[in-house]
């Protein structure tokens, strides 16, 4: 599976499924939002934040390719990234694209 953000691959010919998707709401548990809390006093990287955005990109990813491949794509293209606070130490990751299959 090609997963790219442009809106074109050089040299290849394809038909556009339609748009697919992925997300999930992630959060950390009480103790890692405490010592995060304690983070934001001092400055600097929250890195067990970091860790969890960066899981969630992975997971949403994964589940925008398994919608893709359900559609019989060989590609998604244009792919983007959102997110949003859903609610305090509770963030939603979003991966989204154009599937496409190769002619």
């Amino acid at each position: 599976m090609i997963i790219a953000t442009t809106d074109k691959l050089p040299g290849k010919e394809y038909e556009v499924l339609g748009m697919v998707k992925g997300n999930v709401v992630q959060s950390k548990h009480i103790g890692k939002d405490l010592l995060a809390g304690l983070k934001n006093i001092v400055g600097g990287e929250v890195s067990s934040y970091t860790q969890m955005l960066s899981e969630a990109r992975e997971i949403a990813t994964q589940r925008m390719v398994a919608e893709a491949e359900s559609m019989g794509a060989d590609a998604v293209l244009m792919v983007r990234y959102g997110g949003a606070q859903i609610m305090e130490s509770t963030a939603e990751i979003i991966a989204y694209g154009t599937a496409v299959k190769f002619v």
